[in-house]
């Protein structure tokens, strides 16, 4: 339950929804129990008037006293239609307060996550499965919901009613309301076992509908690969056991619920029960009348909703509860990359320096970069050559400030990344990666997406640049044809080639390619590259590849291998080293020679 004040701020915010909720649940019970007292009265005046009417029989007064009771019943029968009416105006004021209240905190919360979500580090996002992030942001938000709304006003609502009903009670014949309030401290003492037991169930379902969430995600991203490999079946039954785990925890918890709401209404009804009893008994004895017994059991009545969704209502709050905990956990998870106590924005050049740089990965602990250096100069080009898991792809990592180094200093224009403003960093570095992360929208959006103030002629331009303005124009709708999830409507290459031209629009004075052309032709990469060289003059580029670009001359070429610098040089000098790079060279090319 502690997890739950980390929604008292949002109370605070919305605090006069709240105020007036409360108030309006208070005013609505009011109306609700004078009922009880205006039936008490017409019964007792009733019965009484009825007993004279032998005693007017055959004279003038009996129609007289007849049209009486025909009048006190007709008028407080509009009486009670009034308060009635009264008490649903009310309802719905504390509805409109209190329940728009809660989708305000859910609306302000979803919020919350997704920005917190947007600051976590990578590292995080390498541990934690996209299934759960969804299940939290989404089913247990809703949960919690349930809390700010629905469970708050009608635990407000039973508190306020039970203590009305019971003042009322009181005002009427102490003895028998003790009698009735008794059952009532073994119910409380009920509802504190079993929310232990619906706490322990509900978190492991809500674990399991993480792993099912997840499950479902994968298969779907991965459908062409389930279907190429034909996994259909395995894959579906993998998914029905987890259903299948997470039904038989959700029936246990219904079991559970299911026995435990007819218990409360037993409660309620043992209540009743002594009422008719006892009252009738002090009916007998004259120590109370018709209309004390009515209203009693009128009050009970009233009680009767309140009580008897005490434990749906506990169960609500108990799921929250546990929902809420799963929310803090990560957003209470910091960021390991954060901006510097007083950050800076200065302008950009397209200086780098790697000083003795190690790398260590958190989670598999590889060794990914050992005392690295590197130094460019504005403007630049450089390509890092190496064979898989050598440590390229790591640098432009490091560079993006995705990870700090475990050692060393990664300096841009001479200062240290970590004092850079992190938005202001990455604003003036283009990354263009390997795997094309598109989106469901136009292919002019996705675009427009490295720099949304980029005008059309630039998308345009960048097009042109990345050799996709050909593709382009055989597409029916052209810039405006939506690319369906993730590209799906677009080959290898053009995703790789529009993702290039997301990175050329950004403008900015420095440019990561990493196996960015790896999926196109050849003929194409030598178009490509003719285009940058002329685009990029004054831009620092940085080109991570496995196999080598005789269309472009590089400043300065590295080979890695385990993570260190192998060999360092321009094209020429390497060739004459007759290393690795000239054996990675004649075997691209089927050079038989060095130079």
């Amino acid at each position: 339950m502690k997890a739950l004040a980390a929604i008292n701020p949002y109370f605070y915010k919305y605090k006069w929804h709240l105020l007036f909720g409360l108030l309006f649940v208070t005013i609505s019970n009011v109306f609700a129990v004078l009922p009880p007292v205006i039936v008490r009265t017409v019964i007792d005046r009733v019965t009484a008037e009825a007993s004279s009417f032998d005693f007017f029989r055959n004279s003038g007064l009996e129609k007289a006293a007849r049209s009486t009771v025909f009048n006190l019943v007709l008028w407080n029968g509009l009486l009670l239609l009034g308060l009635a009416l009264l008490r649903g105006v009310f309802m719905f004021f504390m509805r409109q307060t209190l329940i728009v209240m809660s989708r305000h905190i859910e609306y302000e919360q979803k919020n919350a996550i997704y920005r917190h979500y947007q600051q976590l580090d990578a590292g995080f996002y390498k541990t934690h499965f996209t299934g759960d992030l969804m299940n939290r942001i989404s089913e247990d938000v809703s949960r919690v919901r349930m809390y700010t709304g629905p469970a708050l006003m009608y635990t407000t609502n039973m508190l306020v009613l039970t203590i009305l009903c019971f003042w009322g009670m009181s005002r009427v014949d102490a003895r028998l309301t003790l009698l009735v309030g008794a059952p009532l401290p073994f119910l409380a003492l009920a509802i504190y076992f079993v929310n232990k037991i619906i706490a322990r169930k509900s978190e492991k379902i809500q674990a399991q509908l993480s792993e099912l969430t997840t499950t479902a995600q994968e298969s779907y991203s991965g459908i062409r690969v389930i279907k190429s490999f034909v996994q259909e079946r395995p894959m579906l039954s993998y998914f029905s056991k987890t259903a299948e785990e997470y039904r038989k925890s959700a029936v246990n918890l219904a079991l559970t619920e299911s026995i435990w709401f007819p218990s409360i209404t037993l409660f309620v009804g043992f209540s009743l029960l002594l009422t008719v009893l006892a009252g009738g008994y002090l009916a007998i004895q004259g120590q109370a009348t018709a209309g004390n017994i009515a209203e009693f059991v009128i009050y009970l009545n009233l009680l009767m909703f309140p009580i008897s969704s005490l434990g749906w209502v506990a169960s609500m709050i108990q799921r929250a509860a546990v929902s809420q905990a799963r929310i803090n956990e990560f957003l209470h998870t910091p960021s390991v990359i954060t901006n510097a106590a007083q950050p800076q924005f200065p302008e950009i050049h397209g200086d780098i320096r790697f000083e003795n740089v190690r790398f260590v990965y958190p989670h598999t602990h590889i060794v990914a970069l050992k005392d690295f250096n590197l130094h460019l100069l504005p403007g630049e080009k450089v390509c890092i050559i190496g064979r898989t898991g050598s440590g390229k792809s790591t640098l432009a990592q490091l560079l993006l400030r995705m990870y700090d180094p475990a050692s060393g200093t990664v300096a841009l224009d001479g200062i240290p990344l970590t004092q850079y403003d992190l938005g202001h960093l990455r604003r003036n570095i283009a990354y263009a990666p390997q795997e094309a992360l598109l989106f469901s929208d136009t292919l002019y959006n996705n675009i427009k997406f490295g720099r949304e103030e980029a005008t059309h002629e630039e998308v345009l331009e960048a097009a042109r640049l990345a050799d996709l303005a050909k593709d382009v124009a055989g597409f029916p709708e052209g810039y405006e044809t939506v690319i369906g999830e993730r590209g799906v409507l677009l080959s290898g290459g053009q995703k790789q080639r529009l993702v290039l031209a997301r990175a050329i629009l950004k403008k900015a004075p420095v440019l990561l390619l990493d196996e960015s052309l790896s999926a196109v032709d050849t003929q194409t990469e030598q178009r490509i590259l003719f285009n940058l060289k002329t685009a990029l003059q004054e831009t620092t580029v940085i080109v991570i590849t496995h196999r080598l670009y005789a269309g472009w001359d590089f400043d300065k070429i590295l080979v890695l291998d385990d993570g260190e610098i192998v060999e360092s040089g321009t094209h020429t000098a390497l060739l004459a080293q007759n290393g690795r790079y000239a054996d990675l060279w004649r075997h691209q090319t089927g050079a038989g020679g060095g130079a």
